[in-house]
């Protein structure tokens, strides 16, 4: 984390201060289990949410704001991210995440769902600390009811053959773009924004999530292991059908029907031979398009925002994000 947000030196501080409060939520008995959730938060992941959370803060009135509130609430959107990781892997049977080895692989699957549980009351625990009456308390709820409708849509599409790209931004837009999304317009709001910044921070989150879905999709068709510190084709198998391999079944259906038969019982190889196709008709340069269009979109919407530091640095984090390889 330190060195992506060294060019962001106050966010990389704000990072810093929810890291530790989040290590003070997951103190439990099981310090095994509390280990694996702080190197969850604090050693691989790069806490976008709760970044794009601070970026928007600093669009609004510094003066009102209060510090402690909004590191809490940072927390509870990272938490809240952890939680559907810790379930996914589960549903997903992945043995890493961040290039360690999940809590499903290490303790068991029914270790998991518990503490997948445990981070959800906690995200609770922490909006009752600090949106106690406040109608963001059923804006949270809304969407995180969106976020695990978005997760079941993926669910029930898996070894969909007919699968068409409207099912896929169904399930991007619960299960990833909801959470940024959520993080954008809650900077804006705690931070003081007037009601129009407010209306943009929510919209350009929800293109930013859209735009990173896509592209975390394009590297499990382009990167290695080591990059992706995951396994790749990881989707692919669990049949979970992406933008990349969506695209191109719309020019040349028929080339992909033997192996999409073959259901959860596709070997590696096979699989291999999916994403060659997958490149051959350009589904990797054509997800690629499309992600940089809803880019585009956001990178819009930023420029209409007040000028400021912080419409300054979500300009460049959102570029960066263009040229992710993480």
């Amino acid at each position: 984390m330190n060195d992506f947000w060294k060019e962001f030196p106050i966010i990389q501080q704000q990072l810093n201060e929810t890291c530790e409060l989040i290590k003070h939520q997951v103190k439990i008995r099981n310090k095994e289990i509390e280990a694996a959730l702080v190197e969850l938060t604090c050693s691989g992941g790069k806490l976008l949410r709760p970044a794009f959370f601070f970026l928007f803060t600093q669009i609004g009135d510094e003066q009102k704001q209060d510090h402690q509130q909004l590191i809490k609430i940072a927390a509870s959107i990272e938490i809240l991210h952890m939680a559907t990781l810790v379930h996914d892997d589960i549903i997903d049977d992945s043995p890493l995440r961040r290039g360690a080895v999940t809590i499903q692989s290490r303790y068991g699957k029914d270790v998991a769902v518990y503490t997948g549980d445990l981070l959800f009351t906690e995200f609770f625990e922490l909006l009752a600390d600090t949106m106690n009456g406040s109608d963001f308390l059923h804006t949270n709820a809304s969407a995180m009811k969106r976020l695990l409708l978005g997760e079941l849509d993926q669910m029930h599409t898996r070894y969909k053959k007919n699968m068409t790209i409207s099912d896929y931004l169904r399930s991007v837009n619960g299960k990833t773009a909801e959470l940024f999304s959520l993080s954008c317009l809650e900077g804006a709001h705690f931070g003081f924004a007037c009601a129009e910044v407010q209306r943009l921070a929510r919209r350009i989150g929800r293109h930013i999530g859209i735009a990173f879905q896509v592209y975390d999709d394009i590297l499990d068709y382009t990167a290695d292991v080591k990059t992706l510190k995951k396994p790749v084709l990881e989707d692919l198998a669990q049949g979970v059908y992406t933008l990349p391999l969506l695209f191109a079944m719309q020019k040349s259906p028929e080339r992909f029907n033997n192996y999409l038969e073959k259901g959860a019982a596709i070997t590696t190889t096979q699989a291999s031979e999916v994403a060659q196709l997958v490149y051959e008709l350009e589904g990797v340069n054509d997800a690629k398009a499309f992600a940089k269009r809803v880019t585009e979109k956001a990178l819009t919407d930023i420029e209409r925002l007040p000028d400021c530091l912080g419409k300054e640095q979500l300009t460049q984090l959102t570029h960066l994000l263009l040229q992710r390889s993480f």
